[in-house]
Order: structure tokens, then sequence, then C-alpha cells
């Protein structure tokens, strides 16, 4: 896997709707499951405006990989909590999640935490890899059919990088 990391720039303000895109690409290949699109159709509106608002609050860095047909990756947090990270489907298996997680985790406090839905088997794969653990914590997500999330915390070793997995 390449590492990607020299491929990533901060989103700009005008970049919302790139970012719901990416978002919405890889949500539907990877939680169709979850949220089958003839029950559930992909909230656009919502997701967009919820991307306006992170990208103006203060304290969170949104970060991305451009492709030649649109955002290829994307990964958004602040100093405690991972908050978003997509890869479009046609980049996957590059690298650039890990890459994405590896990036964000250097720049946050120690003791980072996220929140991944239960059912996103690909990610908490990722995530567990990576060192994440399971706190115990879980919430109803914020969109119908509402599936339940566990929250992930980091034990980060001492040199600051992300833990190897098993």
């Amino acid at each position: 896997m390449g590492d990607g990391a020299e491929s990533f720039r901060v989103a700009s303000p005008e970049e919302a709707h790139a970012l719901m895109e990416l978002e919405r690409d890889a949500n539907l290949v990877a939680l169709a499951h979850v949220f089958p699109a003839a029950e559930h159709p992909y909230p656009e509106a919502e997701v967009e405006a919820r991307w306006d608002a992170t990208l103006a609050e203060d304290g969170v860095t949104v970060e991305v990989v451009p492709g030649t047909e649109g955002l290829l990756a994307l990964v958004a947090y602040d100093d405690h909590r991972l908050r978003h990270l997509a890869v479009h489907p046609s980049a996957w298996g590059r690298g650039l999640a890990r890459s994405a997680v590896e990036r964000a985790v250097t720049r946050m406090a120690p003791g980072p935490r996220l929140w991944c839905l239960d059912a996103n088997h690909r990610a908490r794969g990722l995530y567990e890899h990576l060192g994440w653990r399971p706190t115990g914590g879980s919430r109803r997500a914020e969109w119908p059919p509402h599936p339940v999330e566990s929250e992930y915390a980091l034990a980060r070793p001492a040199d600051g990088q992300v833990a190897a997995g098993p």
C-alpha cells in the first residue's frame, strides 16, 4: 500500500458539495446493507449542510485527496476526535484510509476517539488493525434507520505513532 500522504491538502470552504459527493459514493457501496437506498435515500442536502458547518467550525481540520474526477479521500478531525473518514470506492486498496487516519492521529492530542457504525465492518477492521479499541460507549446514528455506532479509542505509543495492529 502506498502512503498517499503527499497528496493530502486542506479542504476549502467551497468544497462542501464535493465532500458530500465523496461521502455519498463511499456510503452507497460500503453501507448499502445498513442504509438500503430504496428505503433510505441518501440525505444529500443534510449531509452537505453538515459539511458546510464542519468546514466553518473552529478547531476542525478537513483534509482531502483530489482526483481527476472528484475527491478520492477525506479525513476530518479535531484535537480529540476523528470525525469523518471516507475513500471513494475506486480508490479502495491504495492505503488512503490508513494514511488519512495516521495523518490525523499525528496531529491530535493523546487518546483520540471516534464513532463507527457497528455494521461498518470494513472501517472497524481498519481501525482495529491500527490499534483502536471499543470503549464500551454506544449510541444511535443520526440518520435513519438509526443503526448503532460504537465509540473507539486509540492508546498511542509514546513516540506518537499509530500502533500497528495484530
